[in-house]
């Protein structure tokens, strides 16, 4: 089965040395078949299920908060695709394996509005049960047809975002060739038939998806070998770019609002930032959680996910597009650059520094410090709520590293998510 909890870190990729050993023959044959000269979409021969002792080993993950060394997760590529700028058309799919897998709004979610601007970016993002790393670069050309420029974008669908940076250089890689050589497919498809695995429908997704096929881990023969980095660089970029700021995305996160940020193109390194929001909200203290919905990221959105948004109660996103800030309905919480606001009246008190979040920032020095804060909160509200009076006092607030007064809205709220059960007697500012 290949559903599970999605919170590894987006891994910076690392290039190792190419390893190119000669093709058997049959290898050989096989890459010679996997389409590639012709436009379209390419066909694929009916794949071999592989058996797990046949599966190769996959790289150990380290997840902070959740997962420990030596957990590990298998490669799941469902899909690979070419998506290209058209002057008459706009935004399209040139190009996928399989020939039969739904791509609806992928044309737009892997080339981000306003990206004609930028020469390059890459892309997180979701499609229904998935998870999509698009890589897209623009090519100015001699040709009045293109208007003078070539815009396409290469990506994958995972139903797991956490390998999904192993693919990164790849992808970076093949939109450069599809822009200097386009309609040779020829390394996609080998890739795809390299990657693809078997997914089965989970009860509650309801409905079938689409049949794809485990295989061993990549042929470095094809593909340079990737490492894995800590993300320790984005997370303390993330919290340098917001500053003091990020102990109100924190309470926000905590509180698993919805929170949308706005930034112009390029949009990778805000899909990053995506990712870091949510990574502010890990707890990992056994039963905390159960009652408030899922952080869930889902990177860069477009008007195409409207409809989607609405029924969400909880999420983490980027979008490229201003419009989205006039539908107050579909966020709690809105970032402008390092501008973060909220439009809810019980909401605002959240959006003003105190003493103890000023503290909290000064001692701010490395990724695991909201973790081990959220776990100093819950411990000591679990031991206050398992106490006979459950009173919890301005004392315990400080010992949670909170301002008795200037987290008080914040700490109502907080009981109130995660259905804790003690009783709060700070309200007289004048009491120390």
């Amino acid at each position: 089965m290949v559903e599970r909890g999605d919170a590894a870190p987006l891994l910076r990729w690392a290039e190792g040395p190419a390893v190119s050993p000669p093709l058997a023959p049959d290898q050989q044959a096989g890459v010679r078949g996997w389409g590639g000269g012709g436009g379209g979409r390419a066909a694929a021969e009916p794949p071999r299920r592989r058996e797990p002792e046949e599966l190769g080993p996959s790289q150990v993950l380290l997840q902070p908060g959740r997962l420990e060394l030596g957990d590990v997760e298998e490669d799941q590529v469902v899909a690979v695709f070419v998506v290209t700028f058209d002057p008459r058309s706009g935004n399209m799919v040139e190009w996928c394996l399989p020939q039969d897998i739904d791509l609806e709004g992928v044309e737009f979610k892997s080339m981000a509005s306003g990206s004609h601007k930028i020469q390059s970016d890459f892309i997180y993002f979701r499609k229904g049960p998935f998870f999509g790393l698009a890589c897209f670069a623009n090519m100015p050309v001699e040709s009045e047809l293109e208007r003078g420029a070539r815009m396409k974008s290469v990506g994958i669908l995972s139903p797991s975002y956490t390998l999904l940076y192993r693919y990164m250089h790849f992808l970076e890689n093949q939109v450069r060739h599809q822009l200097e050589t386009p309609g040779h497919y020829s390394r996609l498809a080998a890739f795809y038939e390299d990657k693809k695995g078997v997914l089965h429908a989970s009860p509650g997704r309801g409905g079938s998806l689409p049949p794809v096929y485990w295989l061993p881990s990549i042929h470095r023969y094809m593909y340079p070998e990737m490492k894995i980095t800590h993300p320790a660089g984005c997370m303390s970029q993330f919290i340098k770019f917001f500053g003091e700021q990020i102990l109100i995305l924190w309470k926000f996160a905590l509180l698993r609002k919805r929170i949308l940020i706005f930034s112009p193109p390029p949009v990778g390194v805000v899909c990053y930032r995506v990712y870091c929001c949510c990574c502010l909200a890990n707890v990992s203290l056994p039963g905390i959680g159960g009652t408030v919905p899922e952080s869930k990221p889902f990177f860069y959105v477009n008007v195409a996910d409207i409809e989607s948004l609405e029924v969400e109660v909880s999420y983490v996103a980027c979008t490229t597009e201003k419009i989205f800030e006039e539908k107050r309905e579909l966020y709690d919480v809105y970032v402008d650059n390092q501008n973060v606001k909220t439009h809810h009246e019980h909401l605002q008190p959240l959006l003003k520094i105190n003493s103890a979040d000023r503290e909290k920032y000064r001692r701010l020095s490395e990724q695991r410090f909201f973790l081990e804060q959220n776990n100093r909160i819950f411990q000591t509200l679990l031991e206050v709520s398992a106490s006979q009076d459950k009173t919890l006092t301005a004392e315990h607030a400080r010992g949670m590293g909170l301002d008795p007064q200037g987290d008080r809205s914040f700490l109502m709220d907080l009981l109130e998510a995660y259905g804790i059960d003690v009783m709060l007697v700070i309200d007289n500012p004048c009491c120390p």
